[in-house]
């Protein structure tokens, strides 16, 4: 999907995202817990071309270690996104209420942000973790992880999406952007009518 569209996509459904009540956001993330286990396989297949391609770039030794998934990496992700559902849920808690002389009150409330953007590199764990920190808060998330770990992303976030569409929640919840190069990069930097916080 073009760069424009996927944003705009996120930022259609966003209100929708931030609606969501406390038990459908953690079925969620207990069912991408799930999904990621199921399609540990396939993940692993797309990781090991990631980590072929590291080698033959000279990629060190402590990058390919943070680029290597196994079946127990794959179980620690799985767990993350269960830690997560089992959070409290932030939005909608009043933090502080105040009383005017007029009698109108005046109050904090968590709210969702809205679209958060995301730009990282090879670790595909941080794919999930961004995942579950921004859904469980009610935003949409659109991620633009290293081109060392593009397969490994695409598989993640295909599992990921499927638990969305499993739970009937809109898949533009979760955007990748596949394109790896510096003009792609620079063009999200600049969506800041569809994104409301980029995190680099």
């Amino acid at each position: 999907m073009e760069l424009r569209e996927l944003c705009k996509s996120a930022k259609q459904v966003s209100r929708q995202i931030g609606n969501l009540d406390t038990n459908t956001k953690n079925e969620v993330l207990r069912a991408a817990a799930e999904a990621l286990v199921a399609h540990t396989d396939e993940i692993i297949r797309e990781n090991e071309k990631d980590l072929a391609r590291g080698r033959e770039n000279h990629m060190p030794e402590g990058l390919l270690d943070r680029l290597m998934l196994n079946p127990s990496r794959m179980e620690q992700m799985a767990e993350g996104l269960r830690k997560v559902a089992d959070l409290a849920d932030p939005i909608g808690e009043v933090l502080s209420m105040k009383k005017r002389p007029n009698g109108l009150m005046i109050g904090k409330k968590r709210v969702p942000l809205g679209v958060v953007g995301m730009i990282y590199e090879a670790r595909p764990n941080v794919t999930v973790d961004a995942f579950a920190l921004c859904f469980k808060t009610g935003n949409c998330v659109i991620l633009k992880g290293g081109s060392d770990a593009i397969n490994t992303n695409i598989a993640i976030v295909k599992a990921l999406k499927k638990a969305l569409s499993d739970n009937l929640v809109s898949a533009a919840a979760l955007a990748l952007i596949e394109s790896t190069d510096r003009e792609t990069t620079n063009a999200f930097m600049k969506m800041d009518q569809y994104v409301d916080v980029l995190i680099p």
